[in-house]
């Protein structure tokens, strides 16, 4: 089998998933997005990932964005979904027409300003440490909502919903921080939760997800 084949059977195998689980939720399909999470995975297996339908692409950092997406064929949003430091927001406002991971007002106001000068309207998502880890980066719950109030004061950012990744647990034990998150996009007004990845994006999807980032159940076990 070629990885191209590889990467479409893989999709086709994960699409039957999420709409099974969509189901369970009484939701309809369109009302999650999948987002293929390339880390670590050439360009040619991005390109293969398009050609099999998927229509959004994460990465990680914002240098192996930099460096992968001239040489990706076809047509995707691309969405950052890993740490920014505040001196890669030029680049990250560039390259990406999504950025998961806004945690701070300074980072947010400094995103802005790259994105007036761009030109663009950022579309952002707040992070949230949903389970109080020190070692991730993310807003704690409580100063969200003041974060998310002053983000959207910004007019070059278009704040749409929060993400979290929370503790590394059993996919049923994740059910509670989803629920927290998805408890306070709901008092903020927001559309988006980006949460669930390929260990538990289905229980992601029962609780409200409207992005899930999917990496492994696309293109396999990084090396």
């Amino acid at each position: 089998m070629s990885r191209a084949d590889e990467i479409q059977a893989n999709v086709t195998a994960l699409e039957a998933r999420i709409a099974a689980a969509c189901q369970r939720a009484s939701r309809a399909r369109d009302s999650v997005t999948l987002v293929a999470v390339t880390k670590t995975f050439p360009a040619a297996d991005v390109t293969h990932a398009i050609a099999a339908g998927m229509t959004d692409v994460g990465e990680n950092k914002v240098q192996e964005g930099r460096d992968k997406r001239p040489s990706v064929d076809g047509s995707a949003r691309w969405h950052l979904i890993g740490h920014l430091q505040s001196n890669k927001a030029r680049d990250a406002v560039r390259l990406f027409d999504v950025i998961h991971t806004i945690d701070s007002i300074e980072l947010a106001e400094r995103i802005a300003r790259m994105a007036e000068g761009e030109g663009k309207r950022q579309a952002v998502l707040v992070q949230v440490n949903v389970g109080g880890e020190a070692q991730k980066s993310g807003a704690e719950i409580a100063d969200v909502p003041a974060l998310v109030q002053r983000i959207g004061a910004l007019p070059a950012l278009q704040l749409t919903g929060l993400m979290a990744i929370p503790p590394f647990l059993e996919a049923e034990a994740m059910r509670p921080y989803f629920r927290t998150l998805r408890a306070l996009r709901d008092d903020l007004g927001l559309p988006e939760l980006s949460m669930g990845m390929t260990d538990d994006f289905e229980v992601a999807i029962e609780e409200g997800a409207t992005v899930i980032r999917v990496g492994r159940a696309i293109f396999g076990a990084r090396s």
